[in-house]
């Protein structure tokens, strides 16, 4: 008798089931689609996020409760105080916080994760896991709307951010008057895939 064995599930395969036992179990909130994405992704090992998104072990379990009651924790969270680069963490999750929406407590922990994913090295989507730069636009516009609209040219976001806190801080390192003029243009305004 031939044993025949299971074919081995693929990351995507397991990613899309993950994604689509989060949905079953939100509840309608602000953010609902937007977090599955994040865990699930991080559950098959893609994107930057440190472990638990990048949030404090309460703030992760609360989010879970609130948004995908029922569902287990998939994955261990990051010790927060060995965080790198921490005065540039503290600096954006401040700039964040201060332009939220204020629609939602999810805000919050948006504006971590954010911050968190800001410290990988790939676009800034990628870094949070998310499918596509439309999912992040949608992400920044609903969390962040004030910050948001200053993006009025579809700067990357990433970019975008470290320029508002340069502006923030009155220090100005482009050489160019304007973006338009900058041979660098194409960096920052240019497809992300």
């Amino acid at each position: 008798m031939l044993d025949i064995l299971p074919e081995p599930v693929s990351t995507t395969s397991r990613m899309e089931g993950e994604y689509g036992d989060l949905l079953a179990h939100a509840i309608g909130l602000p953010n609902d689609e937007l977090f599955a994405q994040m865990i699930s992704s991080q559950s098959a090992g893609i994107g930057a996020l440190p472990p638990g998104l990048g949030l404090a072990k309460e703030s992760l379990a609360a989010l879970f409760a609130r948004h995908f009651p029922g569902v287990e924790l998939p994955f261990r969270c990051a010790d927060l105080a060995d965080v790198e680069r921490a005065l540039e963490h503290d600096d954006l999750l401040a700039l964040l916080l201060e332009h939220r929406a204020g629609r939602d407590e999810s805000e919050i922990w948006m504006a971590e994760i954010v911050t968190a994913a800001c410290m990988g090295n790939d676009h800034l989507w990628q870094d949070l896991g998310l499918r596509s730069r439309d999912w992040l636009s949608r992400l920044m516009t609903e969390n962040f709307p004030a910050l948001a609209s200053k993006n009025a040219h579809d700067m990357k976001w990433k970019k975008f951010l470290y320029k508002q806190l340069c502006e923030k801080e009155e220090i100005y390192i482009c050489r160019a008057p304007s973006c338009a003029e900058c041979v660098d243009y194409p960096k920052c305004f240019g497809p992300e895939e």
